[in-house]
């Protein structure tokens, strides 16, 4: 009986640090990275039960960078939404180092892409973006904002 209750106990306490540490990697993405660029940072955040990233600042030349808008998105109808503030990550689940199943939208192009983030280091973040299979993707690197 008393193996039974100590088996049990082990195997709760391993659940719940496994739990843990899945959560604490999960959590490494947080934060605002430069896009490949340095042209424009993104903030990733938690929503619910998904990772998600959203413009938060815009280097141009001219003009305030809080009324540019949407201009070439293929949905005509969302071409007058602003940049500044737009989801452009959204739908990343964590599983086994990887946050994949999401979709990244190019402002630039005003196209969606599936893709995938892993962290390649603590300040580098690898986004691979694809359309339908993986065998036809590019992948680049995003560096993490340092304050």
């Amino acid at each position: 009986m008393k193996t039974c209750q100590f088996a049990s106990i082990v195997i709760l306490l391993v659940l719940l640090v496994s739990q843990s540490v899945s959560a604490q990697s999960k959590s490494k993405i947080i934060g605002i990275w430069y896009n490949s660029d340095k042209t424009a940072q993104i903030e990733i955040m938690e929503n619910a039960d998904e990772m998600i990233g959203k413009l938060v600042w815009i280097q141009r030349e001219e003009g305030d960078p809080a009324v540019f808008t949407d201009l070439v998105n293929a949905d005509t109808s969302l071409r007058n939404r602003p940049l500044m503030g737009l989801t452009i990550l959204k739908g990343l689940k964590f599983k086994n180092g990887i946050w994949s199943e999401g979709e990244i939208y190019d402002p630039e192009s005003g196209l969606s892409y599936n893709c995938e983030l892993q962290l390649k280091k603590k300040d580098i973040l690898e986004i691979k973006g694809f359309l339908g299979d993986t065998w036809v993707s590019r992948t680049v690197e995003w560096n993490r904002v340092k304050k």
